[in-house]
């Protein structure tokens, strides 16, 4: 689907005029044309009658670019990622940039895009959107939409790290390696975006953008602090990981300890035992007629003054 919105030099707003007739015409101020999941038919377009340039149709055919933008003759091309808020992963968003122009191309519906493009048909004869301010807001709708699955994550994990209720090691560090899974969805897609901004904000030949610096910075400043998010989430995710490796190896060997005293405690009996289960005819202790009942009562008095010793030096503690 191709929608389009043309700003004429009055400042009306008229919506749907065909692609071929505003690549055409004059008449407008500026104009907007967004591919919203285009099929190929549409997508030819942006070759003809938009003449854009063949690498940049290129990037925005195949999927996934990486975060950047290019120069070419009268526009700039820009890719950028947003995130699909249930899944995270990453939807590109091209855009293309002139004084005149922008051109949106998603292959996906974008939430971000929608919501700027109904702020801007129904915002009337105010003159205050253009092409950069346009770019401007869809930049920072898509950094700002960054922030609630990162909130939802570390709910998550201060959830798991203060209220800990004794699951089993391997729910846990399934969760916990999930999380970080996550986390690092989110970085792929954060880390790029802040290079890109970045780019912008010290780019010489961006001029209009320059009138917005301080704007830009405070998307790269919000970048910053969900770099920042991420990383301290990520390290909360090895503190939550080492602390449960470490409780459950804690009670490994306090299980192991029990076992030991045990097996040390069934030490002499089993060698009393074995030395009267031997099969010898001359044994003075087997023709005794309270033999068995003595040699009971040694073992047993072995087994609680063992048991004694060890209840005192704390080791069933």
């Amino acid at each position: 689907m191709i929608r389009t919105l043309s700003i004429s030099h009055t400042g009306e707003i008229t919506t749907a005029i065909p692609v071929d007739q505003l690549a055409a015409e004059d008449s407008a101020s500026w104009f907007w044309i967004d591919f919203n999941s285009p099929s190929e038919e549409e997508s030819e377009l942006l070759a003809n009658p938009l003449k854009f340039h063949p690498l940049a149709i290129e990037d925005c055919l195949h999927k996934l670019q990486r975060p950047k933008l290019d120069y070419y003759d009268g526009y700039t091309f820009f890719v950028t990622h947003s995130i699909n808020q249930d899944t995270l992963e990453k939807e590109e968003v091209n855009i293309f940039l002139a004084k005149n122009f922008i051109v949106t191309y998603h292959k996906q519906p974008s939430l971000e895009i929608t919501e700027i493009w109904n702020r801007a048909a129904s915002s009337g004869k105010n003159g205050e959107w253009n092409p950069s301010l346009i770019l401007y807001h869809i930049l920072d709708q898509i950094v700002d939409n960054y922030f609630p699955p990162l909130y939802a994550i570390e709910d998550q994990l201060d959830a798991m790290d203060e209220n800990y209720t004794g699951d089993s090691t391997e729910d846990v560090l399934k969760e916990v390696f999930e999380i970080r899974q996550r986390l690092l969805m989110l970085r792929h897609t954060v880390t790029p975006t802040r290079d890109l901004i970045y780019r912008m904000l010290n780019s010489q030949k961006l001029t209009d953008l320059q009138t917005r610096h301080a704007y830009y910075s405070d998307i790269h400043d919000h970048l910053l602090k969900l770099t920042d998010m991420i990383d301290s989430n990520r390290e909360l995710t090895k503190d939550i990981r080492d602390s449960v490796l470490s409780m459950n190896a804690h009670e490994t060997n306090r299980v192991m300890k029990v076992l030991t005293v045990i097996t040390t405690i069934f030490m002499p009996l089993t060698f009393i035992a074995g030395i009267y289960g031997m099969n010898f005819e001359y044994m003075p202790e087997t023709a005794w007629k309270y033999g068995y009942f003595a040699s009971l009562g040694v073992m047993g008095m072995i087994a609680v003054a063992m048991f004694a010793f060890f209840w005192k030096k704390g080791w069933f503690k």
